[in-house]
């Protein structure tokens, strides 16, 4: 049964990948897995409405719909709404170069804000790509754009890769 995370994003349900999955498949499968409906979107893609709309080897493409849900004190988009979508399309594009077996998670990342998002400005897209991958560390870089192209915000993004057994408790 399919939901919406906001008008036109379906997801086939809400939740958090089940490591044993990721540990035998690897990034790009549950990646892909995840963008067919496989997989559940994770929780804070319904709270903050923006889900995965594109996913291939080291680039990852999110949709999301800034609301005046996110708004901050002075009326625009908080700018942690967009540190998150950035945050999650710089970080998945580092998972989609996991092999099985390997987690991963965020070191440090930097957002450059170059234009409010204001509400009713419509939907806008975050790609992430992979600029480079160790065998412990990914760096990554993302632009967050609105629906015309133009540009709102771009970072980067360094990742640790390490055993995911790490991630179990």
């Amino acid at each position: 049964m399919f939901q919406e995370l906001f008008p036109g994003m379906p997801v086939s349900g809400i939740g958090v990948l089940p490591l044993d999955r990721v540990a035998r498949d690897g990034g790009l499968k549950v990646m892909q897995d995840l963008l067919k409906g496989d997989l559940p979107a994770p929780p804070m893609s319904a709270t903050l409405k923006f889900g995965l709309t594109e996913v291939e080897e080291g680039r990852v493409v999110f949709k999301g719909l800034p609301t005046d849900e996110h708004l901050n004190p002075l009326g625009t988009v908080h700018g942690g709404w967009t540190a998150t979508v950035m945050d999650s399309a710089l970080g998945c594009a580092v998972f989609t170069t996991l092999k099985p077996g390997e987690g991963y998670t965020t070191v440090e990342f930097k957002v450059n804000l170059v234009r409010p998002l204001l509400p009713g400005m419509g939907e806008v897209f975050c790609e992430g790509k992979i600029v480079h991958r160790g065998r412990t560390i990914a760096t990554s870089e993302a632009w967050l754009r609105d629906a015309g192209g133009k540009l709102l915000a771009h970072g980067t993004e360094t990742c640790a890769i390490f055993p995911i057994d790490n991630l179990r408790r």
